[in-house]
């Protein structure tokens, strides 16, 4: 291993060695003057005690540099020197000091702005996801692990820099995609923004919705009632018929007055989706109001030659007994159409959560945004009101839920959390 002399022992032993030359010199030319000669010696002892301390004192401020730079290397900004009467020195240490405070607020500051922005990301109701240099997950804050699913981490990987996008997640939810890039080190670094926006879409299309109601059951209410009027007005004339035609005559009228009561009745479907009132919970077992509703549902299946399966345990949960029934109503009703014939529907209850799952051809992927907007239907003779009344309920009652194709054996599942 190499050692290196350093630059205060190469002075010493100049110092050293040209005092031993000048000792030697003067030691043969004086030999004859002793007392001479110990004079000059003491000289040269004290211009060595002398040389030694200006070589310390010169070598002073580089110890103090080279003990910084440890300091500094360290990441210890907390160590001050103190001022040793010197000006030459003095002056170094103040700066050194300086620098060293600066050092030690910058370092704080960014620690605190650090912990800050942490305690944000942790805590923010949006999802953050933080990408590293290769563009993988690194972290994810409790919003974003909620929601991440291999289909939702491809979605946000197509989003181009600075672009957003809006999709369907899990069934009825609306989450708002953002990708950003910031620079870490030098370098640009990836993250996502998922914000939840279902409620405030929700909300959005109610209100719309039921002002669209209410002027449609106005006008037609309007138009109802004088109509009504008048053909019962008209049914009177019937014996000033002729036999003849009196028949014809009883028969439109009479078809017309019933072509009113259905218009009557898909009036008030739709304004029923507006006048769904708070919940009145109490404690009720949940698989009471399942086997009810499955027997009720039963021959309609039947007729299809589609079999309905309850297994349930005795889960109890706080519910609108009423509107709960409902809710299971138009989800065997949606399972029976999905499936259309030759089928089944096994409706599973363990702890509180509620499967229905069909054996039908699953849900289309082009549809699945608008499962839960109002009036969108797939049906022929349907009018979109379905699922609409259900998520208005289960979001009353604060359950969470689900539509989703089954992971296995093909068709769909409606999944309520009720706990």
């Amino acid at each position: 291993m190499k050692r290196y002399v350093t630059l205060r022992g190469k002075i010493a032993i100049y110092f050293i060695a040209l005092h031993l030359v000048v000792a030697a010199a003067a030691l043969f030319v004086l030999m004859e003057n002793r007392l001479l000669l110990f004079g000059v010696e003491a000289l040269f002892a004290i211009s060595i005690f002398v040389s030694y301390r200006i070589v310390q004192a010169l070598f002073v401020p580089f110890d103090l540099i080279r003990t910084g730079a440890e300091l500094i290397a360290e990441r210890d900004f907390t160590s001050r020197f103190v001022p040793v009467g010197q000006p030459e020195m003095d002056d170094l240490i103040r700066v050194y000091n300086g620098m060293i405070d600066r050092l030690r607020e910058e370092r704080l500051k960014v620690e605190e702005q650090h912990h800050f922005l942490a305690r944000v990301v942790e805590s923010s109701p949006s999802g953050i996801i933080i990408c590293d240099y290769d563009g993988n997950a690194e972290q994810l804050n409790p919003a974003a692990q909620a929601v991440a699913t291999p289909e939702l981490m491809a979605e946000l990987k197509s989003l181009a820099p600075g672009g957003s996008r809006l999709v369907t997640h899990a069934g009825p939810r609306k989450l708002k995609l953002w990708r950003a890039e910031f620079r870490d080190r030098g370098f640009a670094k990836t993250f996502f923004l998922i914000e939840e926006l279902t409620d405030e879409l929700r909300l959005s299309e109610k209100a719309a919705y039921e002002k669209l109601i209410r002027m449609m059951s106005h006008e037609v209410n309007n138009s109802v009632g004088a109509v009504r009027s008048l053909i019962d007005s008209s049914l009177r004339y019937a014996p000033q018929i002729g036999e003849g035609d009196r028949e014809d005559f009883v028969n439109a009228l009479t078809i017309a007055s019933s072509r009113i009561d259905a218009l009557n009745r898909f009036m008030s479907a739709f304004a029923d989706v507006v006048r769904i009132p708070p919940p009145h919970r109490a404690p009720a077992r949940l698989d009471a109001i399942v086997q009810r509703i499955a027997a009720l549902m039963r021959p309609e299946a039947q007729s299809r030659n589609i079999v309905i399966r309850v297994d349930a345990d005795e889960s109890v949960a706080e519910v609108d007994e009423h509107q709960f029934e409902q809710v299971v109503v138009n989800v065997i009703r949606n399972a029976i159409d999905a499936v259309d014939s030759d089928g089944s529907i096994d409706i599973t209850l363990r702890d509180g959560t509620l499967t229905f799952a069909d054996s039908g051809p699953g849900i289309a992927a082009e549809v699945v945004p608008d499962l839960f907007t109002p009036f969108f239907t797939t049906k022929r003779e349907g009018r979109g009101l379905g699922l609409t009344i259900v998520q208005e309920i289960l979001t009353n009652h604060g359950f969470t839920y689900g539509l989703r194709n089954r992971p296995e054996g093909g068709g769909a599942e409606f999944v309520i959390a009720t706990s």
